[in-house]
Parts: structure tokens; C-alpha cells; sequence
């Protein structure tokens, strides 16, 4: 069994039908399994959950709800290099996303931190084998001018077992 730390962000109901309404042309991997999202730490295996979950609520203590906007789609190659992802990246609130994860990495997590690839913050949306086709439905999202606007007010702490998502805990700001 794997423990992560997610952030479902509070959506307006029209951005979050339009990120699902994508999601379902474009994200077959994942679309089933989890919502929209901010994964804030990445898969952990060889922990049991109440010391997952203690660390991460020692670490997330202080923590303030705080609001992002996303204006920009991008496209990362995950780190098994099979897959191309389009990602939702915010302008606004990146910091906040960069400072959380990192403070949740701090202690007890410092040794699963990934060194070899960068953390970008991102509501992931859409992923393909191909370079080409997630090149070209990002540029036309931001020819677009995409524009969602969300908030932060917590962490769910999820398993992920045999492709099931379930929160076994939550944490509010």
C-alpha cells in the first residue's frame, strides 16, 4: 500500500467541470481514479500509515488556507519516461504549493525527497505517450487564456492501493 499527501483545492463548479470535461478526452490514467488534485507528497511505501499520518500533521500544523490562479498549461515528462502530462500550473499560490510540499519533505520524508526531478505544482490534466499530441492540446489551452482560480484549505491524506484512492485522513487549515 502507498500513502500520499493530496490536496483536493476548492474550485468554482464551472472550472471544476471544465478541468473534469478535459480530464475525461485526455487523462485515461487517472481520470477514474482520483479528482482533480495537488499532490503535495508523492507515493511513500515502506511506512506504516499512523507514522505517515502523524508526520504529516506535525509538518502541515500552522499551515493557512491560502488562495491560486492558474493561467498556464505545461507539459512534463513523468520520470519513467513513458508518458508526456499536461499540467495546470499556477502563478499565483506556486510558492505557497512550493513552501508546503517542502516543509511536508522536512523531516521524517527527507530521504524519499526527489532530488533528480523538480516539484512543479500542478492539477495534472491530461497525459500521452506521444510528445506531439500533449504539445499541441497545451498551446491550444493557453491560446485560450485559460484562467481557473482555486483554493487550498487542506491535505487529504489518501492510500493507493489496486488503483483505489481512499482518504484515510484529513487535514484542514
Amino acid at each position: 500500500m502507498s500513502y500520499l499527501a493530496i490536496s483536493y483545492p476548492e474550485l468554482s463548479p464551472s472550472d471544476y467541470q471544465w478541468i473534469q470535461n478535459y480530464r475525461e478526452k485526455h487523462d485515461s490514467r487517472y481520470f477514474s481514479v482520483v479528482q482533480p488534485h495537488i499532490t503535495l507528497v508523492f507515493t511513500m511505501n515502506n511506512i506504516e500509515q499512523d507514522d505517515f499520518v502523524d508526520e504529516v500533521k506535525k509538518q502541515a500544523y500552522g499551515f493557512q488556507a491560502f488562495e491560486f490562479a492558474i493561467k498556464v498549461a505545461t507539459i512534463n515528462q513523468d520520470d519513467s519516461g513513458e508518458y508526456f502530462h499536461e499540467f495546470l500550473v499556477p502563478d499565483d499560490g506556486y510558492s505557497n504549493i512550493v513552501k508546503l510540499h517542502d516543509k511536508l519533505y522536512a523531516d521524517e520524508f527527507a530521504s524519499a525527497l526527489r532530488y533528480d526531478i523538480d516539484f512543479i505544482p500542478h492539477i495534472g490534466i491530461g497525459n500521452s505517450r506521444d510528445v506531439k499530441d500533449s504539445k499541441l492540446r497545451v498551446d491550444e489551452l493557453n491560446a485560450q487564456n485559460i484562467s481557473v482560480r482555486g483554493k487550498v484549505k487542506g491535505i487529504d491524506i489518501v492510500t493507493f492501493e489496486h488503483g483505489v484512492i481512499t482518504t484515510v485522513d484529513k487535514i484542514l487549515f
